[in-house]
């Protein structure tokens, strides 16, 4: 596989993965704002909203687990990253929300049957 397969196998699990994340969050009765978000600062896989609380979703799929779980991924400077990038995107949008939460959408595609979800609420 080419280096440029392989990121573009990559980038097209990324979308899979946000895509599964997007309608389960909605499914589970949040609103979908915003995807993929951008500043000079960052990115925000997706921006929603849970009532009045603003929530900033990090999304991480995964095809295995030989790198690690998708929960892993996530350090304390990215989610002090996203709290801001959420602060942020609600400054510039003229959004105030009760609060603002980070949350992370774990998705495994395994190689047969349904993705699996792991929807962690409230991180920072």
């Amino acid at each position: 596989m080419t280096e440029t397969t392989t990121a573009q196998a990559r980038q097209a699990l990324g979308a899979y993965g946000e895509n599964v994340a997007a309608r389960h969050l909605v499914d589970q009765g949040l609103v979908l704002l915003e995807r993929n978000w951008r500043c000079d600062e960052g990115e925000v896989d997706l921006v929603l909203r849970d009532g009045a609380t603003l929530v900033v979703c990090e999304v991480k799929t995964r095809s295995t687990l030989r790198s690690g779980t998708p929960h892993e991924a996530i350090t304390d400077e990215k989610l002090a990253r996203l709290k801001r990038l959420g602060e942020r995107w609600a400054s510039e949008r003229g959004v105030r929300p009760d609060g603002t939460r980070v949350d992370l959408v774990a998705v495994l595609r395994p190689r047969r049957g349904p993705a699996v979800v792991d929807h962690v609420v409230g991180l920072y």
